[in-house]
């Protein structure tokens, strides 16, 4: 399931997302019992439990009201997404810590904003295709930007690695998701899974290894086996690590290039 962001009213969504307008509970002569912001809290606390498959009802239900009652303070479902994106950025840090250089500020960034996924996975289906233009989003964007600065290279580069890094976060941190969801929605855990569809190919095909002996390769020296993380959780922190190593060594050898 794909979400695109910004589909509401540009106005509307633009002046929630930066609380530029006068919400119901800053008139004057009014105190009422809700606002925006726990409005998105409990919206978030929804999808976290139940996915973007959440309804206004769900999120009314949450607070003791009905749909209804949120539909003053968010047009609709579609802005409410914009905001929720919005306030899980708000988790990421704003600045680091370059005491001990770029690179270990980069792998810091990059460390948060894959937590940050895996606690709100389904900001992975908000797509990146239409940003949500919200003051945290463009915050996790800025707080990576300032730390490639420091390398010196120009901006061109800069847009390329700041792509790439944000790309890569996102890629490793959906197949960690998915993993987690599969469970649920398949019936089948991991190692249930792998294991009846390994011993069939074994016995089907008991020469793959010599059809495909480049893939022994990439399966040799893997790094140590976390035992409380299911097969592809490992599998993917470990792509994450490594590929995140061979991402930054490349950024180290364009700032080392004359």
């Amino acid at each position: 399931m794909v979400v695109y962001a910004g589909q509401g009213d540009p106005r509307r969504s633009i002046e929630l997302l930066w609380r530029a307008s006068a919400a119901p509970e800053q008139r004057p002569g009014r105190k009422p019992g809700l606002s925006v912001d726990l409005i998105v809290d409990a919206a978030v606390e929804v999808a976290d439990e139940q996915g973007m498959a959440f309804s206004m009802r769900a999120v009314g239900e949450r607070l003791g009201r009905t749909a209804m009652a949120l539909y003053t303070y968010v047009p609709g479902k579609n802005e409410l997404v914009d905001l929720m994106y919005d306030r899980a950025m708000a988790e990421l840090p704003t600045t680091y810590d370059l005491g001990d250089g770029w690179r270990a500020a980069v792998a810091a960034w990059a460390q948060d904003l894959w937590e940050c996924y895996a606690r709100h996975p389904w900001v992975l289906q908000v797509s990146q295709a239409r940003p949500v233009l919200g003051p945290h989003e463009f915050a996790s964007i800025e707080a990576l930007a300032a730390i490639l600065v420091t390398t010196g290279l120009p901006g061109r580069q800069l847009r390329g690695i700041t792509g790439a890094l944000t790309y890569f976060v996102r890629g490793a941190a959906q197949t960690v998701a998915e993993a987690r969801a599969a469970g649920g929605e398949t019936g089948e855990g991991d190692e249930e899974w792998w294991y009846a569809r390994s011993a069939v190919l074994t016995e089907i095909e008991p020469d793959l290894a010599k059809k495909f002996p480049m893939l022994h390769v990439l399966e040799s020296d893997r790094d140590p086996v976390d035992p409380s993380l299911p097969y592809l959780e490992n599998d993917a922190l470990e792509n994450f690590r490594g590929g995140l190593k061979v991402l930054l060594d490349g950024v180290e050898g364009a700032v080392a290039k004359p």
